[in-house]
């Protein structure tokens, strides 16, 4: 089966080396600190786990570590493995050192996650063999090898698996500058000649995370293209954007949904997120994963104990007026 082609240039785009990962510093210094005493003592690095938003450079992270170690990567995600006998099939057929990646690693089954537990801790496999009085328990081992943990919702994670990772590391949403930098880096390995200007009004626009920047570059690409032009220039990126219907502050048509949801049918909250969810139409972990953290990065929404509120911000954007008699509680 092929494979579609942005998936091709996504993975041209992922920073090959550490001096190409723009952003994340202090956890960039950390990990290499972690790697360069791992690879002195001639061992696996400690297990790590990163958390953090979709798209904010969890499984290139964990490819660069790969790189430094100079080791395979193996790829999966938590529901991908359904049984023991999945995991066993993984980890048996590691080499020595080699990275294992576990994506959405909140999502495996719970079953599952117990066979974990040794694996990582005593690089030992504890499989039962058949049922009753006549199961029997077979141990394997297994090579030295480090897992990496990705998942964008951290609370998810039982306690005894969140301790058995040597490090955690939250990553945030980047800086505009960053995005900037990330934004004419891609521009330059797609070979897109874009003006100054146009890398500014995609990166105000990104939500301060890489892979939105990537991909509003690439549709300005292809507006670009359609008109004959062979430069990105501020005004193709604005149409771009107008088109793809993502205002001057990044937001989509879904996160103006919510806000117009929590101002006109809840008079700007607070609202539980269960009652948010039925007016606006999203699913709860919709809005916990992908709107609500840039809503609150942007200053739109505030979380008080009775639940989800408009900030006057909010309705300044939204071109309403906001009520005096608007409480924070």
């Amino acid at each position: 089966m092929s494979i579609p082609n942005d998936d091709l240039l996504d993975s041209a785009l992922r920073p090959k080396t550490w001096s190409d990962y723009v952003g994340q510093e202090k956890i960039k210094e950390n990990i290499r600190v972690i790697l360069t005493a791992a690879k002195q003592r001639s061992q696996s690095p400690d297990h790590l786990l990163l958390y953090g938003n979709s798209g904010l450079g969890k499984t290139t992270l964990a490819y660069l570590v790969a790189l430094e170690m100079g080791k395979k990567i193996r790829v999966t995600t938590g529901p991908a493995i359904e049984r023991a006998g999945d995991l066993a099939a993984i980890l048996t057929n590691l080499q020595e050192g080699d990275i294992l990646f576990l994506d959405e690693i909140h999502r495996i089954h719970k079953t599952v996650e117990e066979y974990i537990y040794p694996a990582m801790e005593e690089y030992k496999l504890n499989l039962i063999l058949g049922k009753g009085p006549m199961a029997r328990t077979m141990e394997l081992k297994l090579p030295h090898f480090t897992l990496i943990g990705a998942t964008t919702r951290p609370g998810l994670l039982s306690a005894p698996l969140r301790n058995r990772f040597g490090a955690t590391f939250q990553l945030n949403f980047y800086k505009p500058e960053d995005i900037e930098k990330i934004i004419d880096r891609s521009a330059r390995l797609l070979q897109i000649p874009i003006d100054p200007e146009a890398i500014k009004i995609i990166a105000k626009r990104s939500r301060f995370t890489p892979r939105v920047a990537n991909r509003l570059l690439k549709r300005a690409r292809d507006f670009g293209q359609v008109q004959n032009h062979n430069i990105i220039t501020k005004e193709i990126a604005e149409h771009a954007l107008s088109s793809l219907e993502v205002d001057s502050m990044g937001l989509e048509p879904g996160d103006i949904k919510i806000l117009t949801a929590l101002i006109e049918k809840f008079d700007g909250g607070p609202v539980g997120l269960q009652s948010l969810a039925a007016a606006a139409m999203e699913e709860e972990g919709t809005i916990l994963d992908m709107y609500e953290p840039y809503l609150l990065q942007c200053g739109f929404i505030e979380r008080t104990q009775r639940g989800r509120v408009a900030s006057k911000l909010a309705y300044e954007h939204l071109g309403l007026k906001y009520p005096k008699t608007q409480r924070i509680i």
